[in-house]
Parts: structure tokens; C-alpha cells; sequence
């Protein structure tokens, strides 16, 4: 019993870390194991076995295959002619997410959102029409789509080997279909057809240029003689907390220098392009001794070698939870940060102190050789100011052959799920697919820090008997109503969770709960198993259960309780949709 009360409340603070997201759910996950080792729950021996689990490894494979799949150019076939589509909101909105969703399937569900994700906002550009009416659509595809296959979102992965563990086999390949397929389908449905209509039309900038308004900054200062910046450092220029001043680049005897580093220094006669506050510009001008140019520093950013780019952070990037100060994208990316919008609207505050969060907009101004990698690197997600393919050279063939030969002997069931999908995954590396530098940068460690630090967890919840305890009080709670309302209250309880945490993390403590609901009604514990896999996936109700929902927040402009209007309904389809399937092909 003491050894339950502690599992229960790691799990507790645990959740409450997650909500409240002030340590990322990574470090939670890993302090909740550690606190269960210290406490005696979890054998030392067995405290990283999670991380060579196979969903784990399964979960590295399938985001290497994305990648993959992404640099094959099959994506441009898609893009090219959805440009070509009317201008039928409806029509657009439909054939997106239904894209999405069947991409979503076979890929990583944030994967899926970012192929079509700069497609959309063409759209709407084109269109004239707010980002707001497509983008949400897409992020709910995204997560529609992975309820249909094994490999469609970790949840379903860890459901499979939770069935593997309990009844020697786990779900197949396409098992997830019967009852994933309908889900799908009606949600994609309800998004075309109705839910758009419950969306915001938030105007948001129709380019980087009227979002921004970079002229309103951007600024050419000459040096003049006797100026005190002479024979200094761009960087103590930089430095001058007062004006934060940020330079752009260089005039100096008629050629210019984009994107200056740091250690340059100042010459008599150089023209600076300076992004600054307008009001604090001209203080600065006279401290320095400099003379206003001009505005909007068309000298260097009408350079060939500099384009500008608009991107979005990742949830999970790098620079989340950093301030552009501390990040030094100047110097360690070749990167120029212009300007920051969230939700729409551009932050005034100096660029220095900004904390970034997951769903900001970044205005930058770099070199176009090798930008993929910078985005990459910084975990940002181009939107616009960027050419539509995503690979060197269309290579289709081998990618989708790949892929198809691991997803047909994995459904034949000649070879384990994780074992086709990482020799799949070799494949790709071999064919040139993918380089090894990218097979690292594919994955997502936080993810997979979460997910082996987690499963050693859920097993404690079922090992001191907590997940019989929890299922034994839902029983009571459920007194003698039919075992399919058991299933529906399962399903709401993992919905409600999965909305607030990482669906993954939800899936791991649910499966042990489901299971035992199962045992206490002495009934098979698939439709549980199954009915946990469909909920984990349906965090439609606000921007934090999912990547994807928080991904399309800053460039769709959405506030918090803009989720919920088109995600209450949109859950009630897909529960009644996929209740009576789950009981058709997997029944009691």
C-alpha cells in the first residue's frame, strides 16, 4: 500500500508539472523515475530499461522514415497541385485535411502538419482569406490521421505493446483501421464541412513585410567623422543595452557586407543598417554621432545573398524557453532576428529580452545557402519567403518502396513492427535519403527521453497494483451501468488528460488503468486498449495537448479558447463514431 500512495503521487506532481509546463515534460518524466528508484518502487537494474523498449525504438524509426519520406519529393506532386485547386473555401479545407489525415498515417503527426502547414498559408494569401480558417483544420488532420495505423502516433504504439505484454500478441499494423478509419472520417468531414465556420477570422499579416513592418525599423546610419563608434566592434555597438541596436550590415566604399560579424570593426564613411525603435533611434544617432541615411535599409535587404524568412518555433525547439539575446543567433546561426509576432500580433519590446515560446513567429534575415539547416538547428519551421520543395531532387521511387516493403511484411506479420521499421529506417540512410547528421537531428529526444523515462513508471502503476486500485474505484463509480458506458467514461477520462498532457504520457498511464477495467469485468481488455488508443489522439480542445495544436497557434493567430468551439464537437463525433466500431471489431 505505501509503495502505491508513492507511485500515486509522483504521478500527481508529475501532471501538475505537466500542465503547468514550467519544466518541460522531458526533465518531469526523468525526475518522476528517479524519485521512483530513490523510493524503492523501481529496481536500479530496471530504471532505463524503458529506453530499449520497443515502442521507443519504434517511435526513433518512424520519425527517421518521416524524414525520409520528406526529402523524397513526394510532398511536391501534392503541393504543386493543391495550388491549382478553386477558390472554394469549403473545397480547399476538405481536400487539406483529407491529405493530412492520410499522410498523418504513415508519418510523425507534426511531420504530416509541416508538409502542407507553408501550402495552406499560400492559400490563404492567395485567397485572401485569414490563415485562421485552414490552420486549425490541418493541426486536427494531423492528429485524426494517427489514429488509423500502428504507426500513426506513439500512443497506438504503446497500446500495441501493452496487448503484446498482456495477451502475447500486440495490434498489427492496420488493426487501428476499423475503428480509427470511421473517427477519421467524420472528423475530416466535420472540419469541411461545419467546423471552419466555429473558427476566428483573426486577420493576421498577409506577409512577412505587413506583419512586421520592418520599414518602421529598419534604418541606414552613416559613420561620420569624429564618430565614437569608429575603430570599435560591431559587438560593442551591439552591446549598448540602452538603444538595443542590432546591425543588419555594412556599406563600406560601395560594397556591402551582410550579415557583419561581431569583431568587425567601424570605419569612417561606413553606412550601418540598423534595426532599432524608431523612438530611441535618433538618441542613438546623436550619441554615436551618426547621420540618417535612410529608412528601411533597402541596400542590404534587396541583396541577392539575403533573403528574408518567416518561421515558427517548434514546441520543442532549442530556442524555446531562451531569449533571443542569450541564443546569439547572429554569431553562432548567420542569422538576423528581425522581429517576433505571437498569436498574430508583433511583440514591441526589445528583441533582446524575448523569451521565445513554442508557436512564435520569427522574422530572419539570412544567407539562403544552407538556411535548412539553420531552421534545423534552431528547431524553427519555415513558413514563408521559401521555395515549396523540401528535398534536393525528387527520389520517390526508393523512399515509398522502402516504406511499403516495411509496412507489407509488417501487416503479413513476418517481421516485429520495430524490427521492419528500423531496418527501414538503415535503408533510407543507405539509399542517401537521409544523412546521418539528419537521421539524429529527425528524432525527437525530448520525446523519447519522456517516453523511456515514463514506461518504467506505467509499469510501476501496474506492478504495486495502482492501476487495479484506480480501476476497481471507476468500477464502483460505474455501479451496474452496461460495460460499453465503462468504455465510453474510459474514453472521456483519457480525452480529458490527454488535452492537458503529452499523449504519449497519457497512453502510458491509461493502458494499465484499461486493463484493469477489463480484468474487474472479466472481459477482454482489446476494446479497452483499443477505446484508450482513439482517446490519446483526440486532444482537439485546446493548444497544449498536442504539437500540432500548438504549432499553428502563432501563425493562425489563435488565442486559447478559440480550440474548444470546433474541438467540443469534433470529440463528440469522433466518440460517436468510433465507440461503435471499437465494439463491432473488437468486441467483450
Amino acid at each position: 500500500m505505501a509503495e502505491q500512495i508513492v507511485v500515486f503521487a509522483v504521478i500527481a506532481l508529475s501532471l501538475y508539472f505537466f500542465v503547468k509546463s514550467s519544466i518541460r515534460y522531458d526533465v518531469t518524466a526523468v525526475m518522476a523515475l528517479i524519485v521512483l528508484v530513490a523510493a524503492g518502487v523501481v529496481d536500479p537494474d530496471k530504471a532505463f530499461s524503458g529506453f530499449g523498449h520497443p515502442a521507443v525504438i519504434t517511435v526513433a524509426a518512424v520519425l527517421i522514415i518521416s524524414r525520409g519520406l520528406l526529402h523524397s519529393g513526394i510532398v511536391d506532386f501534392f503541393a504543386r497541385n493543391l495550388m491549382r485547386l478553386g477558390k472554394s473555401l469549403t473545397i480547399q479545407i476538405l481536400v487539406l485535411t483529407c491529405l493530412v489525415t492520410l499522410f498523418s498515417g504513415f508519418m510523425n503527426n507534426v511531420g504530416a502538419l509541416a508538409l502542407f502547414l507553408p501550402v495552406a498559408l499560400r492559400m490563404a494569401r492567395r485567397s485572401k482569406r485569414s490563415p485562421s480558417l485552414y490552420l486549425m483544420p490541418l493541426a486536427f488532420g494531423s492528429l485524426l490521421g494517427g489514429m488509423t495505423t500502428l504507426i500513426g502516433t506513439p500512443p497506438n504504439i504503446i497500446i500495441s505493446l501493452y496487448r503484446a505484454e498482456e495477451l502475447g500478441k500486440p495490434f498489427l499494423m492496420f488493426d487501428f483501421l476499423p475503428a480509427g478509419l470511421p473517427a477519421a472520417l467524420a472528423g475530416v468531414l466535420l472540419m469541411g464541412l461545419f467546423g471552419w465556420r466555429l473558427l476566428p477570422r483573426r486577420a493576421t499579416g498577409r506577409d512577412e513585410n505587413e506583419l512586421f513592418r520592418i520599414e518602421e525599423y529598419i534604418s541606414e546610419l552613416k559613420v561620420l567623422p569624429g564618430s565614437r563608434f569608429i575603430g570599435r566592434t560591431l559587438g560593442e555597438l551591439t552591446s549598448l543595452g540602452k538603444w538595443d541596436i542590432l546591425v543588419l550590415a555594412m556599406v563600406r566604399d560601395g560594397a556591402r557586407i551582410p550579415a557583419p560579424r561581431a569583431h568587425e570593426r567601424v570605419n569612417e564613411n561606413d553606412i550601418l543598417v540598423v534595426e532599432a525603435d524608431p523612438e530611441l533611434l535618433g538618441d542613438f544617432a546623436e550619441h554615436g554621432r551618426l547621420q540618417l541615411a535612410g529608412k528601411g535599409g533597402n541596400r542590404s535587404l534587396g541583396s541577392e545573398r539575403l533573403s528574408l524568412y518567416e518561421v515558427v518555433v517548434m514546441p520543442d525547439s532549442y530556442i524555446a524557453g531562451r531569449t533571443a539575446r542569450s541564443v546569439d543567433m547572429r554569431n553562432r546561426f548567420g542569422a538576423n532576428l528581425l522581429g517576433v509576432a505571437r498569436q498574430g500580433k508583433r511583440l514591441t519590446h526589445r528583441l533582446g529580452d524575448i523569451s521565445f515560446r513554442g508557436g512564435d513567429i520569427l522574422l530572419l534575415q539570412a544567407v539562403a545557402q544552407g538556411i535548412q539547416d539553420t531552421f534545423t538547428s534552431l528547431g524553427c519551421l519555415p513558413l514563408a519567403g521559401r521555395n515549396l520543395r523540401v528535398g534536393d531532387k525528387p527520389r520517390i521511387l526508393p523512399a515509398v518502396g522502402i516504406f511499403g516493403a516495411a509496412i507489407l511484411v509488417t501487416a503479413l506479420g513476418w517481421l516485429a513492427v520495430q524490427i521492419a521499421l528500423v531496418i527501414a529506417a538503415v535503408a533510407m540512410v543507405l539509399f542517401r535519403l537521409v544523412t546521418l547528421r539528419k537521421l539524429y537531428e529527425s528524432i525527437e529526444w525530448p520525446v523519447i527521453v519522456m517516453l523511456g523515462a515514463l514506461i518504467p513508471v506505467g509499469e510501476a502503476l501496474e506492478t504495486t497494483g495502482g492501476a487495479e486500485s484506480i480501476a476497481g474505484l471507476l468500477l464502483l463509480l460505474a455501479g451496474h451501468i452496461p460495460p460499453a458506458l465503462t468504455l465510453v467514461a474510459l474514453m472521456v477520462i483519457t480525452i480529458l488528460l490527454t488535452n492537458i498532457i503529452n499523449n504519449a504520457a497519457a497512453a502510458v498511464l491509461m493502458a494499465p488503468i484499461a486493463i484493469g477495467i477489463a480484468h474487474g469485468l472479466s472481459l477482454s481488455p482489446d476494446p479497452f486498449l483499443m477505446a484508450v488508443a482513439i482517446s490519446a489522439s483526440a486532444a482537439f480542445m485546446t493548444p497544449i495537448g498536442h504539437q500540432s495544436n500548438t504549432l499553428v497557434m502563432g501563425p493562425g493567430g489563435y488565442r486559447f479558447g478559440d480550440y474548444w468551439k470546433p474541438g467540443l464537437p469534433l470529440t463528440i463525433v469522433v466518440l460517436a463514431a468510433s465507440v461503435p466500431a471499437v465494439l463491432r471489431f473488437w468486441p467483450f
